[in-house]
């Protein structure tokens, strides 16, 4: 396929942004990930809680004004279950973009002429990107890992960031219940309406038997959320994998970061995060 990894020659040459999926410090060091991925070509390094934030806004709108079951999309695992297993409530799925294609409508429009390069920990993410019309192409995490070892891309201690749109709080996407966590639904729905799954056997066991009190789903069809995702190669617990998650989100609120907080939302005001149909 056009966006396999086979047909990107390294180190690139032209303008490439690499996307990272905030899971990525389940596999890779902070902040040297971000100098192995230019020492791979990469002129911009991006991660996706930008876009992140942008999807939160829509749910927020959308569940706000909401009295059905709302299930969440940002899983495509979770999406594609849907549609094949309990296709009548495919209907009940939020029309929102998921992060990852809300931040690549992002770059597209803040690094005009850069080609796009989505890195995933999950085969259904890469499935997603690869059928997009927008993101060009898609490197999994163990893809990447092998890049790095091919290419002997080792880097000292440095301190570097990753360019543009910070958002801290939406770095525990990945983590289960990540969205509903984020998303400032205070006010909007209740808790007790709220039903966070992770696993897709807890789906399963969900409509077969629906609670009727339940008026938004968040689902992520891995168990533990993105961080036990099927292409990362950590071998470690997932208690383990989501302190680091919450290490770096601790840590990147105390972090020093000049031109700080560049992730706006006057950035992406006339971008369309909504969807027609799945």
């Amino acid at each position: 396929m056009k966006k396999n990894i086979k047909n990107l020659k390294f180190p690139l040459k032209g303008k490439y942004v690499a996307m990272m999926a905030p899971s990525f410090v389940v596999d890779f060091s902070y902040p040297s990930i971000i100098l192995q991925l230019r020492k791979l070509g990469f002129e911009k390094v991006v991660e996706l809680t930008f876009g992140a934030k942008m999807v939160n806004r829509e749910y927020h709108k959308l569940l706000e004004n909401s009295n059905n079951l709302a299930i969440s999309s940002v899983c495509p695992g979770v999406v594609e279950t849907i549609k094949t297993k309990f296709p009548s409530y495919k209907n009940n799925l939020i029309l929102v973009d998921s992060p990852m294609i809300a931040m690549a409508k992002i770059c597209k429009e803040t690094y005009p002429g850069y080609k796009i390069v989505f890195i995933s920990p999950c085969n259904f993410k890469k499935i997603e990107a690869k059928n997009s019309k927008i993101v060009d192409y898609v490197i999994d995490y163990k893809e990447l890992k092998e890049l790095f070892l091919r290419y002997k891309i080792n880097t000292k201690k440095e301190k570097v960031y990753f360019d543009k749109f910070y958002n801290d709080y939406t770095k525990i996407y990945p983590l289960a219940g990540g969205l509903s966590k984020t998303a400032h639904l205070r006010g909007v729905i209740k808790k007790n309406e709220i039903k966070i799954m992770d696993g897709i056997g807890e789906v399963f066991k969900f409509f077969k038997k629906p609670d009727k009190k339940i008026k938004f789903l968040d689902i992520n069809f891995c168990v533990g959320g993105c961080i036990g995702g099927p292409c990362i190669n950590s071998k470690e617990s997932l208690q383990a994998r989501k302190k680091k998650v919450l290490d770096y989100l601790r840590f990147s609120h105390e972090e020093d970061i000049p031109n700080t907080r560049l992730g706006l939302i006057e950035k992406a005001k006339d971008i369309n995060f909504n969807i027609k149909k799945f």
